[in-house]
């Protein structure tokens, strides 16, 4: 008996080993996962300063909210009728109102500082290595990649309908949680991993927004304006955005598909693409794959080792 339940834990901590690894790898691919909350998890240095803003923020909001709550539970206890019957009729306190005065003062400086050094680091391009040029459609996304060694390739990524899901997962040799609802795309923007990408932003009708929450970038697109931004991804995968301006009608139906790759797969990709997209999509789809089956079998391997 005692042997049977030793067993038995063992092939637990083998499945659990094997299905955690497959949530991070889902995770990763898709950037959020059924029933998340919150923030997708940082893929880029700005985002990562996001989440701490943010958590910095919801820490002050509860410090005020509790601090006010806690004044008025004084105030209904100490100061009602039955507890005050005479109540005082102070009309100033100095030290109170230099209190209230002084104090969203400081917090709304502790707030300033970092929201102020967030945003110049969002605004301010650095040094960048490659540009890709987004432009806004009714209602698609079109993308340029301008550097002279991309000659001029230009891609649509236009969503894949639900009634071609299945078939395009199919196709791919995907599962069809690798083609989710209203994100997936024909053709994805590829960029390299650990590369700073300047992207320019554009529309050819009306305003768009460019959005990609897991890199912190979220910008106009402006028909007759070019904007910029820029990011650099530390991780690769696959990475999913939408348009964030009302453009009309089909503009839940917009998305945005990013796909990070290692500098390998990305050459050989961009040398094919320029000649023959599709074809090289395939083939950095399939270099992909076989990374990953090497990945599962590794943690195969694992989770038959302890069993």
């Amino acid at each position: 008996m005692k042997a049977y339940f030793k067993r038995l834990i063992k092939t637990a901590a083998g499945a659990a080993a094997f299905a955690g690894a497959s949530t991070a790898a889902l995770a990763q691919e898709v950037g959020f996962h059924p029933w998340m909350i919150g923030l997708q998890d940082a893929a880029t240095d700005v985002m990562e300063d996001i989440h701490w803003f943010n958590g910095m923020m919801v820490w002050i909001m509860a410090i005020v909210v509790v601090f006010v709550l806690a004044l008025l539970f004084i105030v209904i206890l100490k100061f009602n009728a039955k507890a005050n019957p005479v109540p005082s009729r102070t009309s100033h306190n100095t030290l109170i109102e230099v209190v209230w005065t002084i104090a969203p003062i400081l917090i709304l400086i502790i707030i300033a500082i970092p929201s102020f050094r967030l945003l110049y680091k969002e605004l301010e391009i650095p040094e960048y290595d490659m540009t890709v040029k987004a432009i806004g459609y009714q209602w698609y996304w079109g993308y340029e990649y301008t550097d002279e060694n991309m000659n001029g390739l230009y891609m649509d990524s236009i969503m894949i309908p639900e009634d071609d899901r299945a078939a395009v997962a199919e196709a791919r040799g995907q599962t069809l949680d690798q083609v989710p609802r209203l994100l997936a795309v024909d053709n994805e923007m590829v960029v390299p991993v650990d590369t700073t990408v300047r992207v320019q932003v554009a529309s050819e009708d009306v305003i768009h927004a460019f959005a990609m929450p897991a890199f912190g970038v979220k910008i106009d697109a402006m028909p007759g304006r070019l904007n910029e931004t820029w990011f650099r991804a530390r991780n690769t995968g696959m990475y999913y955005g939408q348009c964030s301006e009302l453009c009309g009608l089909n503009h839940a139906f917009m998305p945005i598909a990013i796909r990070v790759v290692t500098a390998e797969q990305f050459a050989a990709w961009s040398e094919t693409a320029q000649e023959d997209l599709e074809a090289a999509n395939k083939q950095l789809l399939a270099a992909i794959q076989a990374e990953e089956k090497v990945a599962t079998g590794t943690i195969e391997e694992i989770t038959v080792a302890n069993n």
